[in-house]
């Protein structure tokens, strides 16, 4: 069975119930025969995105979901019903956080908490000692992130950040034709822009205070600032933002306390190695749009994603590459098959599975490590700083001021 690869056979089985397979048994399959989950997951925070990894692990097989817990009763509830769709698998309901980490029958645990409860939830998981796939922002303070990376420096497992845009299917073609192939040769400037509407509804209405979710650059942006810090391969140097509130949330109130979160902003970057970067964000379009354009001293990459929350607008992502010769000179369209994409995230979520799962066997992988995801952190909340006093931020000084510095110093390579 080994010629058939793993994700192909993931695809088959999606297909098994239209091609009248229905009466061959278990021990007579081959193409069908279903594979046996090797590890059992707890999912820690059943909100959202919680239960978007419940469904990608069931669809996926590899892992099964042994267990979840959630302070909220009704978020369990609605796990459960939901899950329910893709597993007839018997979910364990834990009391509390201490029980779920510690089931001896877990393997591993995935982290989808609100933001603000990130590293105390990860201080508890990691004294399980099991693997810990944890939902970004890694954290909504610097001070928070820089002591999860020195204590997941001695952690007898790994810890996985979630930050997923890596595996969407455009950013993996530009990841492959800038770092890999070097289509565009030397990289002079990176430029990314999202355009899309305000954020949802959560639990409590935490995503709108900035205490909470880190703030807007934190919280949804840290994506982007990953993408970018990838491709530039070098430390920030100096950071100028400007952007602040211009239509959502100005009378949002919950329980008596108004909304602070930002819905815009333009940032710059320069890096050491004189790559200069550039990020747009506009949260008030009906529509979702978002593109990285690179461009070095050969040409010019451009990757993009369109997409709808009306159900019947399919989304729909491009990648150019505007070198002479190359195959994708004119714009064309890439992505993965619907029934991944379909998944979440456009089927970034599901690559995030395949690659923790790949982790969870030993092998070595290109996720998000909590240093990466500390250097997205230090370059978004260098940015809210750099909004909020007017004026260019020294990432060096900033990261001292914030007391970061050791980390900074010690950690050039970014």
């Amino acid at each position: 069975m080994k010629w058939i690869d793993k994700l192909t056979k993931t695809r088959l089985r999606m297909f098994e119930s239209s091609t009248g397979q229905s009466h061959v048994t278990e021990e007579d399959r081959f193409l069908f025969a279903r594979q046996l989950a090797r590890h059992n997951l707890v999912i820690i925070g059943t909100g959202t995105i919680g239960q978007e990894h419940m469904r990608v692990a069931a669809m996926l097989g590899r892992a099964r979901v042994h267990g979840i817990f959630d302070t909220q009763e009704h978020s369990l509830d609605s796990a459960e019903k939901n899950f329910k769709k893709h597993s007839s698998d018997t979910l364990v309901r834990y009391a509390d956080l201490h029980t779920a980490c510690n089931d001896p029958a877990a393997d591993a645990l995935m982290i989808c908490t609100p933001n603000y409860t990130h590293f105390e939830v990860l201080k508890v998981a990691m004294a399980s000692g099991k693997p810990i796939f944890l939902e970004k922002p890694m954290a909504t303070d610097l001070q928070d992130a820089a002591a999860i990376v020195d204590l997941s420096a001695s952690y007898s497992a790994f810890i996985q950040i979630g930050l997923q845009y890596r595996y969407k299917a455009q950013y993996v073609e530009a990841f492959h034709e800038a770092l890999e192939r070097r289509s565009l040769g030397d990289v002079k400037t990176i430029s990314v822009s999202e355009h899309r509407p305000p954020f949802l509804d959560k639990v409590g209405q935490w995503n709108k205070f900035s205490r909470f979710s880190g703030g807007t650059l934190v919280e949804k942006c840290c994506h982007y600032f990953d993408l970018i810090n990838v491709i530039a391969a070098s430390r920030p140097k100096k950071i100028y933002a400007s952007g602040g509130r211009g239509v959502n949330f100005l009378d949002f109130e919950w329980q008596g306390v108004p909304s602070d979160i930002d819905d815009h902003a333009m940032v710059i970057i320069d890096y050491d190695n004189g790559i200069r970067a550039s990020f747009t964000l506009n949260m008030f379009c009906q529509e979702l749009y978002e593109e990285l354009v690179v461009v070095g001293e050969c040409g010019r990459l451009v990757a993009s994603e369109q997409a709808s929350f009306h159900p019947d607008t399919p989304s729909e992502a491009r990648l150019q590459i505007e070198v002479p010769g190359h195959p994708a000179y004119r714009s064309q369209g890439v992505g993965y098959p619907p029934w991944i994409e379909e998944t979440g995230h456009y089927g970034a979520t599901f690559f995030e599975h395949i690659a923790f799962h790949r982790q969870l066997a030993g092998e070595r992988v290109d996720a998000a490590t909590p240093e990466q995801a500390l250097w997205s952190l230090i370059v978004a909340s260098a940015a809210q700083h750099s909004m909020a006093i007017g004026q260019a931020v020294d990432i060096a000084s900033f990261c001292a001021e914030e007391g970061v510095g050791d980390f900074f110093e010690d950690n050039g390579d970014g």
